[in-house]
This record gives structure tokens, C-alpha cells and sequence, in this order.
């Protein structure tokens, strides 16, 4: 449904760069695709050598690495290369909770978020050594994507016995509508139950569609600000990934008016985040 076959690192000579390209060498060979190396700044004798260093350190295999010098602004640059190089998937690294001194890659791949063409997996705290993902959980809402997130989290690098949680909101204004109506305190409640299950045959609907037989499958409804329940509920999981699809380009007056569900969850990142969208092909 949805390919990982070139897969891309926004990389800089930071602490963390070790653990992002082992988080990319994982996927990588889980995914037999080819890695590009994306760094802005000066490229110059030793910078290339801390880059043939962190490449060997890694044990990638560099027939399958390709890296890029690019200067400028890093968003431009790096959205340039996203396209150039047909990536279906950018990693960057970023700070769990964010604030007024915005983490430099965080700050990036916030701004690459909004344009760019392809899935984007922000992590954050990337680890040298492999950490078992034992619970994902994924948004059904708001996305033209919703299929291609649940297939990416139901075909991530995850164990059989790994807990898909697929979360999806229960319409406030269709509770509000039916508390206004005349009805007593069993009928209202009948009524909430009925609404509950249109939501899950939804989503049962979706993974009618969507292969997912090796994981355990937990369907969540939500009430409340959907973005915000999201996220406390990924950290009440302790979800190792919380995938997204990527939203509509062009956003509603109303939407512009009150914040959209994913800046709830850039804000205050529960965990690695994968925003899904499947590069447009030309």
C-alpha cells in the first residue's frame, strides 16, 4: 500500500547523530531500501571524514548510502532533496517537549512537516541499540491517509505480539445534539452506545481493507479535543510509535481559527512520531 524504498536522514554532527543513523540502518534493512545521508553545512576534509566515520561506525553498507553537501537554509535544502532524490521517507531528530528555544532539527522538521512530499518519522530519543516496539498507536481521523497509516503501523518493525491501537474520536457535536433532544438519562445513553459503534464499524470497515494478520488489534474511541486525547493517550499506552496520516494541504477557516489535531501532538511529543504520506509520483 505504501513504500519505504528510499528512506532519508536530516543529519548533523551532534551527539545524537550515532543513534539516528543506527535508527536508520534498522529501517533500512527491515525495509531493504537505500539511505540518504542529508547534511547542510560546509563540506570540507574533515567534515567528510566524520561522515565516512559515523557510515562505518554504523556498519551500513555504503552501495546502499548516498550522501549529500548541501548549504543554505536547511528547510529548503532539505525539502529540495526529499524531491531530487524521490524519498518516501525523511527522519529527523527532535526534543520530546518542545518550548520558545526550539531544538535546531526539531525546529526543521516541524517546518518540513508542512511541505513536504513525502512520510516524515521524527524521533525522539534515538537509540544505538534497538528498543522492542510493543505498542503503536494510530490516528483514524482527518486524513485522506487514514488506510496508508494503519497499513505503516500494521507492517512497521514490530514483534507479533505487538499492540496496534487504533484511536479513533467520537463526535462531541453529534453528544451535544443528542442531550438536547428530549429524551431521559437511558435514552441519551443509547443513543452514545450507538454512536460508539458506527465509529468502531468504521474502523473495522478500514481494516477489512488493510492486512494487519500478525497484530493484535485494539479499536479506542475518544471524546474531546481529538489531538490532545491522542496524545495522552499514546502516553497512557507508553506507545513506542504513534503514527499519523499526513493532513489535508488546504486548511479550513476553521481550522486555521483552532489549533488542528497534529499541533497538539508537536507540542508535546508522547513518543517517535511517523506522519504518513505516500509520495506523489510524476
Amino acid at each position: 500500500m505504501i513504500e519505504f524504498k528510499i528512506i532519508g536522514l536530516a543529519v548533523a554532527f551532534s551527539p545524537t547523530a550515532p543513534a539516528m543513523l543506527a535508527e536508520a540502518r534498522r529501517l533500512v534493512v527491515y525495509f531493504k531500501s537505500k539511505l540518504v545521508l542529508i547534511h547542510v553545512g560546509e563540506r570540507t576534509a574533515n567534515s567528510e571524514q566524520k561522515m565516512k566515520t559515523l557510515i562505518a561506525d554504523c556498519e551500513l553498507d555504503e552501495t546502499r548510502v548516498t550522501v549529500l553537501w548541501k548549504t543554505g537554509d536547511p528547510v529548503k535544502q532539505i525539502l529540495a532533496a526529499c524531491k531530487s532524490e524521490k524519498i518516501d521517507l525523511l527522519m529527523a531528530g527532535a526534543l520530546k517537549k518542545e518550548n520558545l528555544v526550539n531544538h535546531y532539527l526539531g525546529t526543521v522538521a516541524r517546518k518540513i512537516l508542512h511541505k513536504a512530499d513525502c512520510s516524515l518519522l521524527m524521533i525522539t530519543r534515538p537509540s544505538v541499540e534497538e528498543t522492542p516496539i510493543r505498542n503503536v498507536v494510530v490516528n483514524a481521523e482527518d486524513s485522506p491517509y487514514i488506510d496508508e497509516a494503519i497499513w505503516a503501523a500494521c507492517h512497521w518493525n514490530t514483534p507479533e505480539n505487538a499492540w496496534i491501537h487504533i484511536v479513533r474520536e467520537l463526535k462531541l457535536l453529534g453528544l451535544a445534539l443528542a442531550a438536547n433532544e428530549q429524551c431521559n438519562a437511558e435514552e441519551y445513553e443509547q443513543r452514545k452506545q450507538q454512536m460508539l459503534q458506527q465509529e468502531i464499524d468504521v474502523v473495522e470497515e478500514i481494516l477489512q481493507r488493510v492486512p494487519h494478520q500478525k497484530n493484535k488489534i485494539n479499536i479506542k474511541i475518544v471524546s474531546g479535543k481529538a489531538g490532545f486525547e491522542l496524545a495522552r493517550f499514546a502516553e497512557r499506552k507508553e506507545a513506542d510509535l504513534l503514527v499519523m496520516g499526513a493532513p489535508h494541504r488546504k486548511f479550513s477557516f476553521f481550522t486555521r481559527v483552532f489549533p488542528h489535531d497534529q499541533e497538539y501532538i508537536f507540542n508535546d511529543l508522547p513518543c517517535n512520531v511517523l506522519m504518513v504520506q505516500p509520495r506523489k509520483s510524476k
